[in-house]
């Protein structure tokens, strides 16, 4: 390699094999005119090099002579280099065993140049040049481009060279090429610097200074952009290529026109004019979304590039929720294949193709494309227009035509939709609906926010008007969709883009508000793409911010596919917890461990403590295998209950119980009873406590809480209907058939006596005048008639004198008196006698005391003045008073029994019926009427000797 520098000092040489030489100087610079050195740099890779610096000052040109020898078995060259300052002329000369080269160099005093020349042989050799030359980053104005050259004349003879190697170079360019060059052919050195071939071996070298171009204006009104040129080297503006669509759908196409359309079938938003991309194409799917079927709303933004087709599909009608697919597929963000990305930033959904060097946002309310001018530019036809900054020709119609709006020209970019079958492309289009409010109405106060200080700061960089326009528009026409709140979105978007960030959500009063998940915050203004634990924010160049939910301060997302905030970047397994490097952790039955580097968490299979054998023997239980709450992986064998197994079955229960089960502990097949229910039963029916029972109209019953100790059911209690009972002397309540209550009806006859007293005698019954024995009163009840009677005695004859002493009594009657007459036997009285007693065949003993009555007792007849007939009066001795005791009988079989009998302890006379004649008299007054009056004389009779 050559180096020349115009330095001043002194020069060592190192000598090495297989290594790099190089001679140092310093000392004064030129400007302190000092004597003048030069220094040789040379790469050796030969057995054996010498490098030999010669210099000699002087206040003039300067000549340096760098010899260099290289000895080996296969190689030998020698350079010099002559430089010549104010101006400087430099002569080097290579020489090798097959080729020479003499290079002189003519520069500016302030120009430093290393030269490596192009390879000499099938191994190139870096030829790198460092200069002055500034360059600029970043357009459709061209910067003014002026050259200084530099003239180098070389002298080559081309044979077989074993190339130094090359050198480093800096700069935004290093250039390899041949050394054998035609005449005008050139090549790029280092730092912007053309090498140009004149002839005879000499070359210009000339540095490329880039001056700044005028900004220019974009039709769209948006800031352009510096974009590097061709060569590398300068730049020039552009205005990129933006076009968007908000609400009910309003768009701004690529050179800033405003148009609205309502139509909603599935259009073209760009398209090439001239196909360079293989199916390429932005599409937009509308749909009505009001009942009236007036407006539209964007649905799903359709992207095309080559073999994929992404779709960004609003889930749930205005809201910004969206779900993307490639190819009908469902993908999960970020995305990355085939040239194309998809991911997420902030609220927005971004489909970026690097190769075009373009990107399309779709949040579900408003979506952006911005695509290069230099790609682009006057080649894309649509519903966004012709990108080429000049609104003239944005309603340009498939067919090249201009239309009057853009209204009617969107509707011809109609593509064919199978969902959409009344959407057909081709067909005449019909009018829309106007864009303008036929009837005057107040604009909601979101609208004002644009107009406002809010967004003052942007006023600047993106005129408001025209999304104020469309705000209210869409108050008026849908107002209570909320869609204004999507032109001030859009709005923030695009002053976003122009490095404007606005937080004005908090200015609605919540009409726009936007909820983040709770492991985000929000932010008006965050980074495009978020920092992670993957990427470092040193790698983010870009200023521009979006709004969205992100992690919050002091914590940062894990990667941009797990969508989890940590502290410190650890690991993220399956179950989405933050781990730290070293931490152990069980997941999905995984022991694992979280470590720095590889693939971060490391997992074997969860062992198991061994388990004791379970035994279900029960009836009704079986082995099953249930979770362990202290070790969730491992389950547990144990023993659960069917009592589907069981084979006792339910009995059934009588009226007033039911069956009640229990399991007795650790069993699993139930025991039954039947218990009680506490209830009244009443003619096959159940009755609670307290609960009216029918039994009867004449009864009012009901159910008690008592229980029935036999029966076990409840008790029910009755109380007969009120009724009057009380009834005269004489008289006796009496129920009476199908009445509740009954009637007081005549049982017994009520005789007034003499003493004018009342006597209540029973039918049957006869009782003696309570002052006269020989007054009889008696009662009989014939056919249910109660006949009284009064009956007087009239005693017969009595003479005491013909009686035995002391037998004088009274007859039975209390009236008359009567004796034992002196020749009458004994009087009624105890006799005993002893006997055997014999009973079914077995006898007593001995011989046993057995009492009888024996005796004679008054009998007499006489004429009843009353009854009409005679008074019979009988009687016959009679016990008066037994007793009842007990003997011991033997029987023929040797067994021995208890027998009782009856003892009399005393006799008495005793009144008996007498046998009752008739005369012949009575019979003939009483022939014709003795089936009823003679029965109740004969009672009367009966009852009157009673």
């Amino acid at each position: 390699s050559i180096s020349t520098s115009p330095v001043t000092g002194t020069t060592s040489a190192v000598t090495g094999i297989g290594s790099t030489t190089q001679a140092t100087t310093s000392g004064p610079t030129p400007s302190e005119s000092t004597p003048h050195s030069t220094t040789g740099v040379t790469h050796t890779h030969s057995p054996e090099t010498t490098t030999t610096g010669t210099g000699s000052p002087s206040t003039g040109p300067s000549t340096t002579t760098i010899s260099t020898t290289t000895s080996g078995p296969t190689s030998h060259s020698t350079m010099t280099v002559t430089e010549t300052h104010s101006p400087v002329t430099t002569t080097a000369t290579l020489s090798t065993p097959t080729r020479s080269s003499t290079v002189t160099t003519t520069s500016e005093p302030t120009a430093s140049t290393s030269v490596t020349p192009q390879s000499f042989s099938t191994s190139p050799v870096s030829t790198t040049t460092s200069g002055t030359t500034p360059t600029q980053s970043f357009t459709t104005t061209s910067g003014t481009t002026s050259s200084n050259f530099t003239t180098i004349t070389a002298t080559a003879t081309t044979s077989k060279f074993i190339s130094p190697g090359p050198t480093s170079t800096s700069g935004p360019t290093s250039t390899s090429s041949s050394v054998s060059t035609a005449e005008s052919e050139s090549w790029w050195l280092c730092n912007c610097t053309e090498v140009i071939c004149i002839e005879d071996n000499i070359v210009q070298v000339i540095p490329v200074i880039c001056n700044p171009p005028p900004k220019p204006t974009c039709a769209n009104g948006l800031s352009p952009v510096q974009v590097i040129d061709d060569d590398g080297c300068c730049w020039h503006w552009e205005c990129d290529c933006y076009c968007t669509g908000w609400g009910d759908p309003h768009y701004m196409t690529f050179d800033g026109l405003y148009y609205s359309y309502q139509g909603n079938c599935t259009y073209v938003l760009v398209e090439e004019i001239n196909k360079k991309v293989d199916n390429f194409g932005v599409y937009i799917d509308n749909y009505h979304c009001d009942t009236r079927d007036v407006v539209s709303c964007p649905r799903t933004l359709i992207v095309r590039h080559e073999t994929q087709e992404v779709r960004i599909a609003t889930v749930k009608p205005n809201t910004l929720q969206v779900e993307v697919t490639v190819n009908k597929q469902a993908v999960a963000l970020p995305y990355k294949k085939f040239g194309l990305s998809i991911y997420e930033s902030g609220i927005n959904r971004v489909v970026e193709i690097p190769e075009l060097k373009m990107n399309v946002t779709y949040n579900g309310l408003s979506f952006s494309i911005r695509m290069p001018y230099s790609l682009f530019g006057n080649n894309t036809h649509g519903q966004c227009g012709t990108c080429n900054n000049n609104t003239a020709d944005d309603c340009m119609l498939p067919n090249g035509d201009i239309a009057e709006n853009c209204e009617t020209m969107a509707d011809h970019w109609q593509v064919v939709d199978p969902s959409k079958p009344q959407c057909s492309p081709g067909l005449s289009p019909t009018k829309g609906p106007s864009t303008t409010p036929t009837v005057p109405c107040k604009e909601s106060s979101i609208c004002n926010i644009l107009l406002g200080s809010v967004f003052e700061p942007c006023h600047a960089f993106v005129q408001p008007e025209k999304y104020y326009a469309a705000c209210v528009f869409d108050s008026c026409v849908l107002p209570n969709l909320d869609l204004e709140c999507s032109s001030l979105q859009i709005y923030a978007a695009t002053c976003a883009d122009q490095g404007v960030c606005i937080d004005w959500r908090s200015h609605t009063n919540g009409v726009c508000s936007y909820e983040c998940p709770s492991n985000k915050e929000y932010r008006a203004c965050g980074p495009i793409k978020e920092m992670t634990c993957t990427s470092s924010q040193q790698n983010e160049t870009s200023t521009k911010q979006v709004e969205g939910c992100f992690c919050p301060n002091g914590t940062m997302l894990y990667d941009s596919a797990v969508d989890v905030c940590v502290k410190t970047c650890g690991c993220v397994g399956v179950d989405m917890i933050p781990r730290e490097f070293g931490e152990k952790f069980t997941v999905d039955c995984q022991d694992c461990i979280c470590l720095e580097g590889g693939n971060g968490i490391v997992c074997k299979p969860h062992e198991c403590a061994k388990q004791d054998k379970t035994s279900c023997d029960g009836e009704g239980f079986y082995a099953v295998s249930v979770v362990n709450s202290e070790d969730p992986c491992c389950p547990i064998v144990t023993c659960k209950c069917n009592t589907s197994l069981c084979t006792t079955k339910a009995p059934k229960c009588k009226l007033g119980f039911e069956v009640h089960s229990y399991i007795p502990s650790g069993q699993c097949c139930p025991v039954y009873q039947c218990v009680p229910k506490r209830v009244c039963v009443h003619q096959n029916a159940e009755f609670l406590p307290n609960s009216s029972v029918f039994v009867d109209k004449c009864q009012n019953c009901f159910c008690t809480n008592e229980v029935n100790v036999s029966t076990q059911l409840n008790i029910i209690s009755c109380e007969h209907v009120p009724c009057n009972t009380h009834c005269e002397p004489g008289y006796e309540h009496q129920p009476v058939k199908g009445e509740c209550c009954g009637k007081c009806v005549q049982t017994k006859c009520v005789i007034h006596t003499a003493n004018t007293s009342d006597l209540i005698l029973s039918p049957g019954e006869f009782k003696n005048d309570p002052y006269n024995n020989c007054t009889i009163y008696s009662c009989v009840n014939i056919h249910d008639q109660l006949i009284s009677s009064t009956s007087e005695i009239t005693c017969p004859a009595f003479n005491e004198d013909s009686c035995k002493p002391g037998t004088v009594t009274f007859l039975p009657n209390g009236c008359c008196r009567t004796c034992a007459p002196l020749d009458s036997p004994t009087p009624c009285s105890v006799r005993q006698r002893k006997d055997f007693i014999v009973y079914k065949g077995c006898r007593s003993i001995d011989r046993v005391v057995m009492t009888e009555c024996e005796g004679t007792c008054g009998t007499f007849s006489l004429y009843s003045a009353e009854a009409n007939s005679m008074e019979h009066s009988c009687s016959c001795c009679r016990e008066s008073h037994t007793s009842v005791r007990e003997v011991k009988l033997k029987c023929p079989t040797g067994h021995s029994i208890s027998h009782k009998y009856i003892y009399v302890e005393s006799c008495s006379c005793q009144d008996t019926e007498c046998s009752i004649s008739q005369s012949r008299e009575l019979q003939n007054i009483e022939e014709n009427d003795r089936t009823s009056t003679l029965n109740r004389i004969k009672r009367a009779i009966s009852l009157t000797l009673k």
